[in-house]
């Protein structure tokens, strides 16, 4: 899910029409360090996408609030925990887990 419809925004370590992977993960992840808050937070707000609650207002400002997606929250959680997961800092993406 993520390969075939995030990456054309999110590229993995790039930023260029939207923050990169490496650069969103790294923000939330530091304020979200356990797996199940940082799906439950990511998947909640990638659902409903609002200025006031995201963590990364600079991007915000630089390219324009997320557009409304129309994946189900289960689907969310499934590409949420795939971000959780994966290191995206190799060419890739390798995944790995705990």
């Amino acid at each position: 899910m993520f390969n075939g419809n995030c990456i054309t925004c999110h590229k993995e370590t790039q930023t260029i029409s939207a923050p990169s992977v490496v650069k969103f993960k790294e923000v939330y992840k530091n304020a979200f360090p356990e797996k199940e808050e940082f799906i439950n937070y990511m998947s909640t707000w990638v659902f409903n996408p609002k200025a006031e609650s995201s963590l990364m207002q600079d991007s915000i400002q630089k390219h324009g609030l997320m557009p409304h997606l129309s994946y189900d929250i289960d689907t969310l959680k499934e590409i949420s925990a795939y971000i959780y997961e994966t290191d995206f800092t190799t060419r890739g993406g390798k995944y790995w887990s705990k």
